[in-house]
């Protein structure tokens, strides 16, 4: 196990094995990451990553790929819009999404740091560089890419995280000052930035590339409902199966667009000054 080529193997078309050997890695004290596309690592393997990394406490890094809209032409068997939600309820495992190559790698870092299981959700084809090499990155910490004092956007993904920003740009140019937060890691959430823009903006809206249903947008109404009540817009997949596309299409089919965001954005503001 000492070499390059020994430390990487092809299980082949085979996802629930893989987590099964990465488990037996991780108890000889490894720290193996496996990876698949996210619909099979969270659907196909989810019972032997449940019980073998998560249940019996063992390392298991494991990286799904192509989420969400970002599988585009795999279509609608292999666009996993619910894996936030699956990954979400095993009990301790972190859950995380980079926004652009240099998120990738610094938390692909914490990941191997961190002590415990670990689901990344990676786009796999395409890239976006938003941080500057220097820019620190904790998980359960998100990133505050932009201030503001009218409303706060929550977003995950490179997918997301790039339109909200964009969004913001056009709302800026309205006299609309909205904050923009990269909230790369969904478990755990950064419960003590997510209350801190709710005392400050009085409002917000998540935006995910996943089904709206426990998701990021979930997990932030989930706490400011019991300690802060905040208005809050989830902006995601509401409750349909993917289908083939480019981006730029499905981002207009499932409304995940700039345009979309600052849509919801103004909705969310009428209601806010009711």
């Amino acid at each position: 196990m000492n070499t390059k080529r020994h430390r990487f193997f092809n299980v082949g078309i085979s996802e629930a094995d893989m987590v099964g050997v990465a488990a037996g890695l991780s108890s000889t004290g490894l720290i193996p990451f496996a990876h698949t596309f996210a619909c099979f690592a969270s659907r196909r393997a989810f019972d032997q990553f449940f019980l073998s990394a998560n249940y019996a406490q063992q390392n298991v890094k494991l990286v799904g790929t192509d989420p969400g809209i970002t599988s585009q032409m795999n279509g609608g068997t292999h666009m996993p819009f619910e894996d936030f939600g699956i990954m979400k309820m095993v009990p301790g495992l972190v859950v995380f999404e980079p926004s652009d190559t240099v998120s990738a790698y610094k938390l692909t870092q914490k990941a191997a740091e961190h002590k415990g299981s670990t689901y990344m959700r990676l786009r796999r084809k395409g890239t976006t560089v938003l941080y500057s090499d220097d820019q620190e990155f904790e998980l359960g910490k998100g990133n505050v890419l932009l201030d503001g004092e009218d409303i706060t956007i929550i977003a995950a993904g490179m997918v997301m995280v790039t339109a909200s920003l964009k969004a913001a740009e056009l709302l800026k140019k309205e006299g609309i000052s909205a904050a923009v937060i990269d909230m790369h890691t969904i478990k755990p959430l950064d419960d003590e930035l997510v209350l801190k823009y709710a005392k400050k903006t009085g409002a917000i809206v998540t935006c995910e590339d996943a089904q709206r249903v426990n998701g990021l947008g979930s997990s932030v109404s989930d706490y400011l409902s019991e300690n802060r009540p905040t208005l809050v817009r989830r902006m995601g997949i509401n409750d349909e199966f993917g289908e083939v596309g480019t981006l730029d299409y499905l981002q207009k089919r499932y409304k995940l667009t700039a345009e979309d965001i600052v849509r919801n954005v103004k909705e969310t503001l009428i209601l806010k000054e009711r």
